[in-house]
């Protein structure tokens, strides 16, 4: 494992230096709520009904965040604003300079990753925006996949299969409808020396599966189950 740390500094929506502290899953999270706030307008005009959506919403939206600064609340405070979809749109605009990106990892950082590995290619580093990211996957050799994702500031890479399914499903990640393929590692058993797999089914496309995550519980679930 990788022990990383990710700063960076911002000026946008408060008008002031601000560093990013929105990650993937909560920019999502939040970009689903303004989706609620946009519907319950479209679907109602009672004062006291909308009033009550914003907030809720901004209320689950500040329950992200343990710790929030002044300067983060005036930051996803016009979350309230939000009646139709170019506020939404402008909104979240202005919100995506806050976003943190997933860890950067160079080749070196990769091997480390994955030891054994002994002909890893890697991803195409170059093409991904690491702000849309809570993790990384890749497939090499046909059906041999890369996964890494990040928990308590450390980096860990799980090398599995993954065979794609005919059939559409749940996605173990992102708990979205989607083509999935099932993934699976192997894993030691404790105090044995024999091996078993473990896995579970995932999104075919991990872009648009990074684009579906508004929480990482379940992405933690996932892992942990594989590497028990």
């Amino acid at each position: 494992m990788i022990h990383v740390k990710e700063t960076s500094d911002k000026k946008g929506i408060a008008g002031e230096d601000a560093e990013a502290f929105i990650r993937n899953d909560q920019f999502n999270f939040i970009k689903g709520q303004t989706k609620i706030l946009v519907n319950g307008k479209a679907s109602s005009s009672d004062a006291e009904v909308l009033n009550v959506l914003r907030h809720l919403a901004q209320e689950k939206v500040f329950g992200l965040f343990p710790m929030l600064t002044v300067e983060q609340k005036a930051i996803l405070k016009p979350l309230a604003l939000v009646k139709e979809t170019a506020d939404a749109e402008a909104f979240l605009e202005q919100l995506s300079v806050y976003r943190l990106p997933f860890p950067k990892v160079a080749d070196p950082g990769l091997k480390k990753l994955f030891p054994k590995a002994k002909k890893l290619k890697g991803p195409k580093l170059e093409t991904i925006d690491f702000h849309k990211r809570s993790y990384l996957a890749w497939i090499e050799s046909s059906t041999l996949m890369y996964l890494i994702a990040e928990k308590d500031g450390r980096l860990e890479g799980i090398p599995g299969s993954f065979n794609r399914s005919a059939k559409s499903g749940i996605c173990a990640i992102c708990n979205r409808h989607s083509e999935v393929g099932l993934f699976t590692a192997k894993t030691k058993n404790s105090g044995q020396d024999n091996f078993v797999k473990r896995g579970n089914y995932i999104c075919q496309d991990n872009e648009i599966c990074n684009s579906n995550i508004d929480t990482l519980e379940r992405l933690h679930d996932f892992v942990e189950r594989l590497q028990k």
